[in-house]
């Protein structure tokens, strides 16, 4: 027996992160009810959006050219190069700081045990990049997982045998944050790397 259009959109919306079959089923019945015109806008853009974006050859990240637009940019400062594990993650550094280096985009961090290692992360091109002797500091801004724990460390050993200076993100108690709600690992962290109070 065929499947239905119906059916085959929401099979199709569950492709998603986060989508089950009742949120799917959700979705596909206000598309069709009461969002026909942004349906078909949806499909149109996601169809061009699968045929055009790709990654851009220097960082890694989302770019509908060879070169995404922060790596084209003159602006930018080459000795600075910071590492991430998704493009949403490059996005919130550059829209909560005054960052005005450049990046590396891994698209994920390693994970032996789902098959995810150096290659998969482009880490060849990732040294290509620090050989070049542009880099002079490696920011790490991998996540605080057992999992971007072990990728900064990795990263971190990669750069120093090229004469690159890594850090790594502060982690620690948040701003506005109180520590009575604090969670240990995170307060013990942040205990373990306290600063000297300047003047």
């Amino acid at each position: 027996m065929s499947t239905s259009l119906l059916e085959q959109l929401i099979e199709a919306l569950r492709v998603l992160p986060g989508v089950g079959q009742k949120s799917a089923q959700r979705m596909a019945y206000h598309l069709l009810e009461r969002q026909r015109e942004g349906g078909l806008r949806l499909s149109a853009t996601l169809a061009q959006a699968m045929e055009n974006v790709r990654h851009c050859v220097r960082c890694r990240d989302f770019s509908e050219t060879d070169l995404c637009a922060i790596c084209a940019s003159p602006a930018r400062d080459p000795s600075l190069l910071c590492a991430v594990e998704t493009p949403a993650d490059r996005l919130a550094i550059e829209q909560a700081t005054g960052y005005r280096g450049l990046y590396f985009v891994l698209q994920g961090r390693l994970s032996p045990l789902d098959g995810i290692g150096p290659r998969e992360l482009g880490l060849d091109q990732f040294a290509q990049r620090l050989d070049e002797g542009e880099v002079r500091e490696l920011i790490v801004a991998t996540n605080p997982t057992v999992e971007g724990e072990a990728t900064a460390h990795y990263l971190a050993q990669i750069a120093r045998a090229r004469g690159v200076r890594p850090s790594r993100l502060a982690h620690g108690v948040p701003l506005g944050g109180e520590l009575e709600y604090v969670d240990r690992g995170t307060l013990q962290h942040a205990f373990g790397s306290r600063l000297e109070i300047k003047d």
